[in-house]
């Protein structure tokens, strides 16, 4: 009886020695992986989740406890495609403003991104390698940060933001222009210059690289339909990033730039909203990621020009067949938002989430925005900067979640108001918002 009475005891000790972290108690917890919840609590110490109970967990003295009402907890939101200093700059800013004055509006917005309840983004290209030191010091706040660096692009590609007075010149041979002193993009010809600057990219920092493989709706001097880079030239960035123990990423439309593009080793074809069947079948057979973005309705970005917007409305046009071609074929989806030059449409990063109630329903979306884009991410291997599992809730796991007033799983548009619906905001064990 004694020896029994020892044994219960030890098996309660961690729970009674905890003496640190956080406990949230009393929430509905949604794991990121299954459409079951369970009504618990969660202790979280040392930036992970250490236990999750439905059971009560006695906690220490030294123990916050945060009471969650029966509220809904999740994941963290991942955005796998989006522009943390090109959604806070508009175009013009881009080309004529001073560098310190975009980064401290980049440094703004990012604040805001974490406060819609994005733990961590996929930065699909900009100079964002300060902005992420800043934030993973605790300088200012935002998301965990996914760097590609510097968009690589052909000349007259839909990287290439030169203007027409600008002569082309080989890659880091005869003076940069201004946004590839900045870092925004890079102009790259021939295999020996995208090598350079994949590898340049490595060098400071990215995760994973971006190339413009495809033209694009906001692009200078190209057209939608445009296949832009050889096979050979995609190859060497492939290369490149294999070497680091990473992937390569590609902005495109079309087929014929996509096929190129598995063709040369790709892992994560961005956009593809104009692809065929056969096209998508092919993705589906190469097990490589589809990362697209729900552009139907409000919340879109928005043209300047006639021509631009004309393109956006073709890509509009094809976003549904690409969402049930990937269905039908079982694609590894991601999904991002892809909201860029326009900072007063930042704010609809979270509206783009209710579009996606058009082909999926409130759980594989849920999924799709937290495990599923995680999965993704972690193509990234050792180069991957936030090593630990991220886009679940459990044990062992890195402590980004939020609290939201309402059950998601019933009612996905609570997380399109994240100023009143999320309760908590919490990233890496630390909580950035707290209206419980």
């Amino acid at each position: 009886m004694k020896k029994s009475y020892i044994l219960v005891l030890l098996a309660l000790l961690p729970l009674w020695t905890m003496g640190k972290g956080i406990l949230i108690k009393n929430v509905v917890i949604f794991d990121g992986k299954s459409p079951e919840t369970i009504t618990g609590n969660i202790w979280i110490a040392e930036n992970k989740i250490q236990k999750i109970s439905a059971e009560p967990i006695n906690a220490g003295e030294d123990v916050e406890v945060i009471d969650g009402h029966g509220k809904f907890l999740m994941p963290g939101l991942i955005d796998a495609h989006w522009h943390a200093y090109l959604a806070a700059n508009t175009m013009v800013d881009l080309l004529t403003a001073h560098a310190s004055y975009t980064q401290l509006r980049a440094g703004q917005e990012a604040g805001k991104t974490l406060l819609r309840g994005f733990t961590t983004i996929r930065d699909a290209g900009g100079p964002v390698f300060g902005l992420k030191r800043a934030i993973d010091e605790g300088v200012i706040t935002g998301p965990r940060i996914y760097p590609s660096g510097a968009i690589i692009s052909e000349t007259g590609g839909h990287g290439d933001f030169r203007m027409v007075y600008d002569l082309p010149q080989p890659f880091d041979c005869c003076g940069l222009t201004h946004t590839e002193k900045i870092g925004a993009a890079l102009i790259a010809d021939g295999v020996d210059a995208v090598t350079v600057a994949a590898r340049n990219n490595l060098r400071l920092g990215a995760s994973q690289i971006k190339l413009m493989a495809g033209g694009g709706v906001s692009s200078l001097y190209d057209q939608l339909e445009d296949v832009q880079y050889f096979e050979d030239e995609l190859h060497a960035a492939v290369m490149a990033a294999n070497d680091a123990g990473t992937y390569v990423m590609v902005h495109v439309y079309v087929p014929e730039a996509i096929r190129r593009a598995i063709q040369a080793g790709v892992k994560s074809i961005e956009h593809g909203q104009l692809i065929d069947e056969p096209t998508m079948k092919l993705i589906a057979e190469k097990g490589v990621w589809l990362s697209m973005q729900p552009f139907i309705g409000e919340g879109n970005n928005h043209y300047s020009t006639p021509e631009q917007q004309a393109k956006h409305e073709l890509v509009v046009q094809g976003t549904e067949n690409a969402y049930t071609l990937a269905k039908k074929y079982g694609v590894k989806l991601a999904w991002g938002t892809d909201l860029l030059f326009s900072p007063s449409n930042a704010r609809n990063q979270n509206l783009n989430i209710e579009k996606m109630t058009r082909w999926f329903s409130n759980y594989e979306i849920l999924k799709m925005i937290t495990h599923d884009n995680a999965e993704l991410l972690a193509l990234s291997g050792r180069r991957n900067p936030y090593p630990g599992t991220l886009g679940v809730i459990e044990e062992g796991a890195l402590a980004d979640l939020i609290v939201v007033d309402g059950n998601a799983l019933e009612d996905i548009k609570v997380l399109t108001d994240p100023e009143k619906n999320m309760l908590l905001i919490m990233k890496n064990g630390k909580v950035y918002k707290n209206n419980l």
